[in-house]
């Protein structure tokens, strides 16, 4: 029989966010989202690579702060009075600008939440000199400029005890019953993200389904071959 899982590693859950864990790699990040009154120019700037928790932290945020969200690909200059009317707004993405017409609808709604006296939060992979994609490069100097002024606040890839409980949380959900030992193991072995960590979980929730079996170590690793090799591909 598998062994319960039971876990004692000092991280804190976040008061009124029952499923957002707060280890070193975080802290910093979401100490910055609760004071954004401190915020310098009223903006903030998530950085962080796919997986870190960016969009977690951003809707803890809205909610928090009822706050207006866009992805940057839906942005449209149009939209930018509605979403000002929130007093906060969170731009998702903001550094996946494909056109002049999306910089032009981010700098509306920048001047716009600000002249109100508002909050503007933005999630992106990289700092603002280096935003855009498909070959298209941020180019508007006054957003530029505006955007280079913003507060950055960096999350850095998730730690091995934020990983440890973020599976335990997974298999939980799932009714997942692994050996102990597993979690430490997988924790040393996949890649530090919680993409991967979903990715994984769901992957050996759905090899133990179709073999009629318990989650093994030995079944871990081949779930992690298999999911290495795709990424590669």
């Amino acid at each position: 029989m598998s062994e319960q899982l039971v876990f004692d590693l000092g991280v804190r859950t976040a008061r009124g966010r029952d499923d957002f864990f707060v280890s070193a790699s975080n802290a910093l990040a979401l100490a910055t989202l609760d004071a954004p009154s401190a915020w310098p120019s009223g903006k903030l700037i998530v950085v962080g690579e796919p997986g870190a928790g960016k969009t977690h932290l951003a809707a803890i945020w809205a909610l928090e702060h009822n706050a207006a969200v866009v992805k940057m690909a839906d942005l449209r200059a149009d939209d930018a009075p509605r979403l000002a009317q929130s007093g906060a707004v969170v731009v998702e993405d903001a550094d996946r600008l494909t056109s002049r017409a999306q910089e032009e609808a981010l700098f509306h709604l920048h001047n716009l939440v600000l002249a109100q006296g508002g909050r503007l939060l933005l999630t992106a992979r990289k700092v603002p000199r280096d935003w855009g994609v498909e070959g298209f490069s941020i180019g508007l100097p006054d957003l530029i400029s505006r955007m280079q002024a913003a507060s950055i606040v960096r999350l850095d890839a998730p730690d091995e005890a934020l990983l440890s409980v973020v599976l335990v949380k997974m298999f939980s959900d799932r009714q997942i019953l692994v050996p102990a030992a597993l979690i430490p193991w997988l924790v040393t072995r996949m890649d530090r993200s919680m993409e991967m960590a979903r990715a994984l979980v769901a992957a050996l929730d759905s090899r133990s389904l179709a073999e009629k079996r318990a989650v093994t170590r030995a079944m871990a690793a081949q779930v992690l071959d298999s999911l290495d090799a795709r990424a590669q591909d």
